[in-house]
């Protein structure tokens, strides 16, 4: 496939796709180089187009469909072409440019198969897992397109993609109770002896703010490791882990004794802007 092969809007497509449903991560590219900025704005569309399937389709089938469109675009079998997706065109674009390993990206897909359906995540140690395949991947991706692979950012990936999944497994909490789906592992859960309807029914109480807290501090645990490593990794890399910055401050909120985690919050997109400049200008992405 050649440059060509792309349509000359696909870029504009995916920039504006990124924007629309994840402002972190889009806002983030505009701190990288501009040569990085269309690989990055691919991968990053493509994980919107799959992480929104359940949410676009009315039953798991549809969505088991649409994913297996995805694995089959991305081994090449079946579909073949990509005409009529942008996201498509781009992503096979930066796969051949940046020389992404498509087995990692397969495995994405693969991940979110779990969101179609209403089973409970059963452990932390499943929940780990799921996030090394869907946000950890993106770190290390991300790096990849920058230029940079070693088992050091590798290392600092999976601790970022831990906390950054953590903290988007709790404000991810009101859409996920009203469609009873439960990412919070059902472990915790029950080390408290909470059970899945008092999570369906969207009230806080001391057990499951206990429970929470838990899974809050494992977030922080992973996040003050991923700004440890952080340090040492090379300056032409830090920019994709900017997103660090805005777990930092979730986290804080989070962690508040009045936070509800069952009211629904829009972040502001000018916050999220001032937050990611500040925080570029400083070594630990300080604010």
């Amino acid at each position: 496939m050649t440059d060509a092969a792309a349509d000359k809007d696909s870029p504009a497509y995916c920039a504006e796709l990124v924007r629309a449903h994840d402002f972190t991560r889009y806002a983030s590219t505009l701190f990288v180089p501009v040569s990085q900025r269309r690989a990055l704005l691919a991968l990053y569309a493509f994980n919107v187009e799959i992480s929104r399937v359940r949410t676009l389709v009315s039953q798991a089938l549809s969505g088991e469909i649409r994913l297996q469109w995805w694995t089959d675009m991305l081994a090449g079998a079946g579909h073949g072409g990509v005409e009529g997706s942008p996201v498509a065109a781009e992503l096979l674009l930066a796969i051949r440019n940046a020389h992404l390993p498509v087995e990692r990206l397969s495995r994405l897909v693969d991940e979110h198969q779990f969101d179609l359906y209403n089973d409970p995540m059963p452990t932390m140690a499943a929940l780990e897992g799921y996030i090394d395949d869907t946000s950890s991947v993106l770190f290390s991706l991300g790096a990849q397109i920058a230029g940079w692979q070693s088992p050091d950012i590798e290392h600092l990936a999976r601790h970022a993609g831990l906390a950054q999944g953590m903290a988007q497994v709790i404000a991810a909490l009101p859409l996920d109770a009203s469609r009873r789906q439960l990412f919070v592992p059902l472990q915790l859960l029950q080390q408290q002896g909470i059970g899945t309807e008092e999570m369906f029914a969207g009230r806080q109480t001391p057990k499951l703010r206990t429970a929470l807290d838990q899974l809050i501090g494992e977030a922080r645990e992973h996040l003050k490791t991923a700004f440890a490593l952080l340090q040492s990794v090379p300056p032409e890399v830090r920019p994709v882990f900017l997103p660090l910055a805005m777990v930092r401050r979730d986290l804080e909120q989070m962690s508040r004794a009045d936070s509800d985690p069952f009211t629904p919050r829009t972040p502001s997109r000018f916050r999220t802007l001032w937050t990611l400049w500040r925080a570029s200008r400083t070594r630990l992405f300080r604010t």
